[in-house]
C-alpha cells in the first residue's frame, strides 16, 4: 500500500513538465530582474564618474524606473510562486485525500473480510460445538446402552449358574437314584432268588407230603 502513495504524491511534488516549465520561467524572470538591478547600478556609478548632476539625475530616475520594475517582476514572480505553491499544496492535498480515500477502502475491505473470516469460523465453532453435543449424547446413550446389555448379561451369567447349580444338582441326584435303583435291583433279585427257594422247598414239601 506504501507504492500507490509514492505514485501519486510524486507527480505533484516535481518531476513533471508543467514543474520544469515553471522553474525555466521563474528562474528567467529572477534573471531579469537581477539585470535590471545590476543595470540601475551600473548606470548611477557611470553618471557618479562623469561628475555632471544631469545625468545624475536622470540616472538616478532610470535606476528608480529599473529598481521599480525589478522590484514588479520580483513582486509577480513571489506572487506567482505562491500561487504555484498553493496550487501544488492543493494538488498535493488532493492526492493526500485520494490515497487516504483508497487507503480507506482497502482496510474496509480488509476489515470486511476479517470480519467475514471471524463469522467464519465462528460458524464453524458453533457447528463443531454442534457435533460435539450430537456425539456426546451418542456416546452417553452407547454408554447407556452397554451398561444394560452388561446388567443383562450379568443376570444371564447369574441365571446361567443357577441352572448349571441345579444342573449339577439333579445330577447328581440322578446318579443316586441310579444307584438306588442299582441297589433296590440287587435287592429285588435276591428276594426272587429267596422266593424261588422259598417256593422250591414248598413244592418239594407239597409233594412229600402228598406221597405220605
Amino acid at each position: 500500500m506504501t507504492s500507490p502513495a509514492a505514485t501519486s504524491v510524486t507527480p505533484v511534488t516535481s518531476g513533471t513538465p508543467v514543474s520544469a516549465a515553471r522553474r525555466r520561467q521563474r528562474s528567467t524572470r529572477l534573471t531579469v530582474a537581477t539585470v535590471l538591478l545590476v543595470l540601475s547600478a551600473a548606470l548611477v556609478a557611470g553618471t557618479v564618474a562623469s561628475g555632471s548632476w544631469l545625468l545624475l539625475v536622470l540616472a538616478a530616475a532610470g535606476a528608480v524606473v529599473l529598481g521599480a520594475a525589478a522590484t514588479r517582476i520580483t513582486h509577480a514572480e513571489l506572487v506567482q510562486s505562491r500561487r504555484e505553491a498553493n496550487r501544488d499544496r492543493a494538488e498535493q492535498a488532493q492526492a493526500y485525500r485520494r490515497l487516504a480515500e483508497e487507503r480507506a477502502t482497502e482496510h474496509a475491505a480488509r476489515v470486511e473480510d476479517l470480519r467475514t473470516r471471524i463469522a467464519e469460523r465462528e460458524q464453524a465453532l458453533t457447528d463443531l460445538g454442534a457435533v460435539l453435543s450430537t456425539t456426546q449424547r451418542q456416546a452417553a446413550d452407547a454408554s447407556r446402552a452397554l451398561a444394560t446389555e452388561r446388567r443383562r448379561t450379568d443376570r444371564l451369567d447369574e441365571d446361567l449358574r443357577v441352572a448349571t447349580r441345579a444342573l449339577d444338582a439333579a445330577s447328581e441326584q440322578t446318579a443316586d437314584a441310579i444307584v438306588r435303583v442299582a441297589e433296590l435291583e440287587q435287592e429285588v433279585d435276591v428276594l426272587r432268588a429267596e422266593l424261588d427257594s422259598v417256593t422250591a422247598a414248598w413244592h418239594a414239601a407239597e409233594g412229600q407230603r402228598k406221597h405220605a
